[in-house]
């Protein structure tokens, strides 16, 4: 009896140093690999080092955010810092003439940019939703037979592996960089992604309302409309609600290649080597933080009202109250 238990002690023992060399050598070779990888991108550490104090007086300029771009009257009269974005919203008047006047693809003026962003990637998400829904639902194998459901699956993993980035380069010839091949890529991309969640969520619907309305005689098109699409009506506005939320900020992206919008803006800026330029470069950041934030607790929120099983619902105050709550920080607060 002693035997054994020695026996079964030292393969134990054995075990646990075999697990402790084995991971060992997995760091190492993690290690090995992120060195040999940061070697042969070139990476020197010594540069770093030496562009150091060049960055800090970077990071320092976008300390200090300049409005002055704001709209276009603090434009043409210098009105900077935050005073602009006070004058700006004690005259309204302001918002609606430079949204009518500026040029929609200069990137000149933050409140036009703003809203250049805004619309490409609204139009970008509705212009590509039939599409989705289109793909989404013949992707099913509940609508369509295998192997023929894998045609639209192989369609929208397609264009999943392209990036919106690269679609907005693909349609140059067809309408050059701008706002509209930015709406396009982004339609693009829509198609893929939303239809592909469209199609996970029509997996997992139950088959009881459908074989409802079969034992009614209804046709085909009828079972998928009244059986199928009547269970996820929800959950596809809240799914087109979140990659609107992402489209969004595709927008930005998509604008520093020259699309338009608030990504063009802090682009511009960025391209002049001085402390001004940095300061209003920061404005824009502070401006594409702003609308990513809003339009995401816009789409939350009304997900919430869709789907309130699976997400909090609290109203936008609650929410800004909630984060000096540090129980919920924590996470031993209510979550309720």
């Amino acid at each position: 009896m002693a035997t054994d238990i020695t026996e079964i002690k030292q393969r134990i023992e054995h075990e646990q140093r075999i697990r402790r060399i084995s991971g060992g050598l997995g760091i190492l070779a993690v290690l090995l690999i992120t060195g040999l990888g940061m070697t042969y991108l070139g990476f020197l550490l010594a540069d770093l080092v030496r562009q150091f104090g060049t960055w800090i007086n970077f990071i320092g300029a976008f300390l200090k955010p300049n409005f002055v771009d704001f709209t276009s009257y603090t434009h043409q009269h210098d009105i900077g810092g935050l005073r602009a974005i006070w004058v700006s919203f004690t005259h309204p008047q302001y918002f609606v003439s430079t949204i009518a006047d500026a040029s929609v693809s200069s990137g000149s003026v933050l409140v036009s940019a703003a809203f250049v962003t805004i619309l490409v990637g609204f139009c970008g998400t509705v212009i590509g939703f039939p599409l989705a829904l289109v793909f989404g639902i013949l992707g099913s194998e509940r609508v369509t037979p295998f192997p023929f459901n894998f045609i639209f699956r192989g369609a929208m993993s397609t264009i999943r592996a392209v990036p919106a980035l690269v679609w907005v380069l693909i349609y140059i010839p067809l309408t050059g960089i701008n706002p509209y091949g930015a709406v396009l890529a982004i339609a693009t991309d829509t198609i893929g992604n939303l239809g592909r969640l469209f199609t996970d969520e029509l997996e997992e619907i139950d088959n009881g309302p459908i074989e409802a309305i079969r034992s009614t005689g209804a046709k085909r098109p009828q079972v998928v409309i009244f059986g199928m699409l009547s269970q996820v009506s929800n959950s596809f506005i809240a799914w087109t609600l979140y990659v609107l939320e992402i489209n969004t900020r595709i927008a930005v992206s998509l604008g520093v290649v020259g699309a338009g919008g608030l990504g063009m803006y802090i682009n511009l800026r960025l391209q002049t080597v001085s402390s001004a330029s940095y300061a209003r470069a920061a404005a824009g950041l502070v401006t594409v933080v702003v609308i990513v934030v809003t339009v995401e607790l816009l789409s939350s929120r009304i997900r919430a009202r869709l789907r309130p099983g699976e997400h909090e619902r609290s109203g936008f105050f609650e929410t800004i109250r909630g984060l000096g709550d540090t129980s919920r920080w924590l996470g031993s607060g209510n979550k309720n």
